[in-house]
């Protein structure tokens, strides 16, 4: 990638998925790149009329592509003439970068302390406090919707306060590998390791993901080399930790527990009621106490679940105006008071997350192909869908071309034997539910 004009030809390209190719022409064509400051992309667009419809309609086409590409959240600046103006006369002054890190939404002040975190956000502080002195790598891993994403976005907000031009790099595992293998394809392998082998702070969330992905761990395992030993810190996430990955490459198995390995896990009563109180204080809710107590007692699986009731019970509260008692709350989240095996994914769900990671498209599963990868990730959400699903043998047969129920019998029974012989596949379809479950 050789400048910025570049990178919007990317995004004009990557925009075509989702736009007609006329509708791009039309309220693009005066559009032009200014910079890209960390993770802000500034355009100018001196039409005041097309410049206008951008930012209406078309901003979230804009970022969508941005992070397709880049793997990372970005905000948008569209200029117009007099604000290119002022952004060029003073562009020979520095500017510190704009991104998601500097949000006041994911900080320590706002994570909740209890007795299942309180070593995870310690070694959290510690880091952030002295990157790479004490823990490289911190490895946090847990359940998903327990903490371990707010706590990495906390170290990188804080160290992006003390030091506002270090490069800090966020991305999910499974974007990771996207990215690998979009670079390798197009050559540009050289931008993709300058990008992460520069970082002065590498937060990987859910590293679980290149466990088996035998190119993407050795470009991970030099990556990790490469920073360790210019004294950068690494921090990483997973929902187990190393030793009960079965598929991953022992070379990083042994340098992911060269640091400090923490765990999160199910916040406890008391734990729950402070979280319930902090988030109802961020939104400006005012809960009486037997209400928190009673969100706190019914609703149990995660954190996550914790404040997107607390969200439910405000929107039930200003939209419909009901008063907060016992009545109205459980009328508000009756759907969030199943416990964890009683959440029903959709079929489209469970087939969506095979296809993430199988690298395969959704028509080859509910097609006739009979190749080996096919007829795995196939006989797989079979079995998902009879374990996760209400749904009958004959159910789960029309959602794949009308297959006899027998057929879906002998699949499931496929899946399960190969289970129990077969611990790395056993741990696919684990790690495949896992992300289901994260769906709730």
């Amino acid at each position: 990638m050789n400048s910025l004009q570049d990178i919007w030809n990317m995004v004009l390209e990557q925009m075509k998925t989702e736009l007609y190719e006329t509708t791009i022409n039309t309220w693009f064509n005066d559009t032009v790149p200014v910079a890209l400051e960390g993770n802000t992309f500034i355009l100018h667009c001196g039409n005041d009329f097309k410049r206008n419809t951008i930012e209406d309609r078309f901003l979230g086409n804009i970022a969508a592509s941005l992070k397709d590409i880049f793997s990372a959240d970005f905000t948008i600046r569209l200029l117009d003439d007099n604000g290119l103006r002022a952004y060029q006369s003073g562009n020979t002054e520095e500017k510190r970068p704009s991104n998601f890190f500097e949000s006041n939404e994911f900080t320590f002040e706002n994570f909740v302390v209890g007795p299942s975190n309180k070593l995870a956000f310690a070694a959290a502080k510690a880091v952030a406090a002295q990157p790479a002195e004490h823990y490289n790598p911190l490895f946090i891993y847990g359940d998903s919707g327990l903490g371990k994403t707010h706590l990495i976005y906390s170290i990188a907000h804080e160290i992006r306060e003390k030091r506002p031009y270090a490069k800090i790099v966020y991305i999910k595992g499974d974007d990771f590998i996207n990215e690998f293998i979009e670079t390798v394809r197009s050559g540009r392998g050289q931008d993709f390791r300058t990008k992460y082998r520069e970082a002065d702070l590498l937060l990987v969330d859910d590293i679980q993901f290149v466990a088996g992905k035998e190119e993407t761990q050795n470009e991970f395992f030099h990556t990790f080399n490469t920073l360790y030993e210019s004294h950068r810190q690494i921090v990483l996430t997973s929902d187990r930790p190393p030793q009960e990955m079965s598929k991953l490459d022992d070379r990083l198995r042994t340098r992911f527990e060269w640091g400090l390995l923490v765990d999160v896990q199910p916040p406890d009563l008391e734990t729950r009621i402070a979280i319930i109180q902090n988030k109802a204080a961020q939104l400006g809710l005012i809960l009486d106490p037997s209400i928190v107590n009673y969100i706190a007692e019914n609703v149990t699986a995660n954190v996550r679940q914790l404040e997107g009731t607390v969200k439910k019970v405000k929107a039930y509260k200003d939209l419909l105006e009901k008063d907060v008692d016992t009545e109205n709350v459980n009328r508000a989240i009756q759907d969030m008071l199943r416990k964890e095996n009683e959440y029903i994914p959709s079929v489209d769900t469970i087939i969506s997350e095979i296809c993430k990671v199988y690298r395969i498209d959704e028509k080859v599963i509910r097609g006739q192909q009979r190749d080996r990868d096919a007829v795995r990730s196939r006989q797989v959400a079979m079995y998902l869908i009879r374990r996760m699903s209400n749904y009958s043998y004959k159910d789960i047969g029309k959602e794949f071309g009308d297959r006899d129920h027998t057929t879906v019998m002998h699949s499931i029974e496929q899946v399960e034997q190969r289970m129990k012989k077969d611990p790395a596949f056993a741990e696919t379809v684990k790690a495949i539910t896992t992300n289901i479950n994260a769906k709730r």
